[in-house]
């Protein structure tokens, strides 16, 4: 398939993990890169309008177009995705002896679960998932609930974690399953610890973060029926990363640059903080 119908095959694509779907797209622009680099401005832009809330694109795209190689960039880039240390490090700080609330299907979370095998999860059923991440984390050892979508404060209230898992993040919080943000602020109120994670090209610069919240805000869709929300920095706890477990101040140290050429709003202009 053509690097150009591939990455109009990616753009079209609904549902898929952030990260996977960022590998996919890194494939097409490398051979792009490779062919003398004409289009790729353009090819980033359209990914990242087609999946505003995917931090992985928006890092990839800023990481290749920014880099004096661009087809050595997406080939590091893809493979940093690849190997995300973070539900490892993850893992390894989840007190014992917890119950823990995840929304939907979280890729990271769920892999981080399946490593301990040892916690009980009260999975809330955003978007259909939940019953089969359930019978995942069953398999591994876990004491499973699913939460029906009308539980999840109740859930939130009586856990003693509740993980976030951030499709993409910025200095003001991030975005995450529908869903999120009450369970966030329920758990808030309650003294509930909560954790933000945020893997390998989900924290953002300032003026893309900005961006991407434009590009949400000019979909056309209300605010309940997108399939993402933000939930606002304020209310985490800490901040899962790559390196391990952060305050919530590791929202605002972004790991790719604010590449000028993405960071513009729907209607042609710059977005900035």
């Amino acid at each position: 398939m053509h690097p150009l119908e591939h990455l109009r095959h990616v753009a079209r694509v609904e549902g898929a993990d952030p990260a996977e779907l960022a590998r996919e797209a890194a494939v097409s622009l490398a051979e792009i890169a490779a062919e003398g680099g004409g289009g790729l401005v353009p090819a980033c832009r359209r990914l990242v309008e087609a999946h505003p809330a995917n931090g992985p694109l928006w890092w990839l795209s800023a990481r290749i177009l920014a880099s004096p190689d661009p087809f050595d960039a997406a080939r590091e880039s893809s493979a940093a995705l690849a190997h995300d240390p973070t539900p490892a490090r993850l893992a390894a700080v989840l007190p014992d002896d917890t119950t823990v609330v995840v929304v939907g299907w979280p890729d990271l979370v769920a892999e981080a679960l399946r490593r301990r095998g040892d916690l009980e999860v009260l999975v809330v059923d955003s978007g259909g998932d939940g019953s089969g991440l359930a019978r995942v984390l069953e398999r591994a050892g876990s004491v499973v609930t699913v939460v029906p979508d009308r539980g999840i404060g109740s859930a939130a209230a009586v856990a003693g974690l509740v993980l976030v898992e951030a499709t993409l993040a910025g200095p003001g919080g991030v975005l995450a399953a529908p869903g999120s943000h009450a369970g966030a602020a329920v758990a808030a109120r309650s003294g509930v610890p909560v954790w933000a994670v945020a893997g390998v090209g989900r924290v953002l610069p300032g003026a893309l973060w900005e961006a991407a919240l434009s590009h949400l805000d000019a979909g056309g869709l209300e605010p309940w029926d997108r399939g993402s929300e933000l939930v606002p920095a304020e209310l985490l706890s800490q901040v899962a990363t790559p390196s391990g477990l952060l305050g919530p101040e590791a929202l605002a140290e972004p790991s790719c640059p604010a590449t000028p050429g993405l960071a513009r709003s729907p209607a042609g202009g710059t977005a900035g903080p």
